[in-house]
């Protein structure tokens, strides 16, 4: 490995395909969405489908070994789930979290509990703990809480491109050598502020969403939490540790058409692609497969596929959106597609576009068809938030490199 090179050597992942990644690969290779009825959250607007974590916050209280009536939220709790799965892989430990930093994106943060205790907390100071883990920066440190004392803990919040952001904060620290390991990612609950949001901007499906597809309507919302284990390679060589995978590049441009819609020619997408490769040192013709945003709305899909024919002209690689598969994990998708993409790359598939149907002008055709012991060496991972605030990751496969 070279120097300057940003190594993944940890991964973890929770989200409505499964609650590790064994579970969410088993998911994958099968084809099989996570999205259905909602479930968890205590809302009177039962008719949209949703990619909820299967798992109620007392489960997860109880398999981080919690004690009943400790103060925490859903977003904290899936975020120390994916935690302990990165973590472990990475071979560390609690004595070694001095030395490595934290990264999380998150938006939503403790509103869960903010939405379920704020009536209390103007009649009587019950749930105040409650209210107190509202902010984002309060679940970041909940995670961190968890494991030990880490070196540093920040929280980025840029609505859906959160996640992302958070990576390549963490990775330019490396490069700069301002740390050797920073765990980057994000963690995010659906909520009613959530729910109530997307559906007064008129953007929720109400049946399975359709990434890319000509009678998509809208998206599906989703939660979960990913984290990678970022390290230099020489932290990386010392501790022994192997790399699952490479982050080769990155870049994020915000392009500011519109507070929530997408440019028609995908300006911001397309800068953020192109800084991308050309930070990984990369031609497009060496991208084998694209996890897109692809929400499913009209407005993104269009936009993201002039984007990529900006990017790619006439030799597209394969591309999919996963998201009719997890729903929207807003924040938290930029690193659950992240960890979708190490996946893909260490077990030679790609990922299908479940739910898509039938082509639509303009719009890219996304791969339909499980292709396994298909060598992908360099991955493309596109997060784009509100306000045109969009990323995007090269994932490389480490014995290509």
């Amino acid at each position: 490995m070279k120097a300057g090179q940003v190594l993944i050597t940890g991964c973890g992942i929770v989200c409505a395909i499964g609650n590790d990644k064994g579970q969410v690969l088993e998911s994958l290779l099968a084809g099989r969405t996570g999205v259905g009825p909602l479930k968890y959250l205590k809302t009177g607007h039962t008719e949209f489908p949703v990619g909820e974590v299967k798992m109620s916050d007392t489960e997860m209280e109880r398999a981080m070994g919690i004690a009943p009536g400790t103060p925490t939220t859903r977003t904290a709790l899936m975020g120390m789930m994916a935690m302990h799965e990165a973590l472990g892989q990475a071979c560390l430990e609690k004595d070694d979290l001095p030395h490595v930093g934290f990264v999380d994106g998150t938006t939503v943060g403790g509103m869960d509990k903010s939405e379920q205790y704020y009536l209390d907390f103007i009649d009587n100071d019950s749930r105040n703990a409650y209210i107190g883990t509202h902010d984002c920066g309060s679940c970041s440190e909940m995670i961190a809480d968890r494991f030990g004392r880490f070196k540093f803990i920040t929280t980025i919040s840029t609505a859906c491109s959160s996640a992302a952001n958070a990576i390549e904060l963490a990775a330019d620290m490396i490069r700069l050598g301002e740390a050797d390991v920073v765990v980057a990612g994000g963690s995010e609950c659906i909520t009613k502020f959530h729910l109530n949001g997307f559906n007064s901007l008129m953007i929720l499906d109400h049946g399975q969403c359709r990434p890319f597809d000509a009678g998509r309507a809208g998206l599906n919302l989703g939660e979960g939490a990913a984290f990678v284990v970022l390290e230099s390679a020489e932290s990386a060589a010392k501790r022994g540790v192997k790399p699952v995978a490479m982050l080769s590049g990155y870049g994020n441009a915000c392009d500011a058409f519109h507070q929530t819609a997408s440019s028609p020619d995908g300006e911001g997408a397309y800068l953020a692609m192109m800084k991308a490769l050309d930070n990984a040192g990369l031609k497009p013709s060496d991208i084998d497969y694209i996890n897109a945003h692809g929400t499913g709305t009209p407005n993104n899909d269009l936009s993201e596929s002039q984007a990529m024919k900006r990017v790619f002209g006439d030799v597209m690689p394969q591309v999919s959106s996963t998201k009719s598969l997890t729903g929207h994990t807003t924040s938290a998708s930029g690193s659950i597609e992240a960890v979708i993409c190490i996946l893909a790359l260490q077990n030679g598939f790609t990922p299908v576009n479940y739910a898509f149907e039938q082509a639509d002008e303009g719009v890219i055709v996304p791969n339909m068809k499980l292709a396994p012991d298909r060598e992908l060496k360099h991955v493309l991972c596109n997060s784009f938030g509100f306000g045109g605030n969009d990323s995007s990751l090269v994932i490389s496969n480490v014995s290509n490199n």
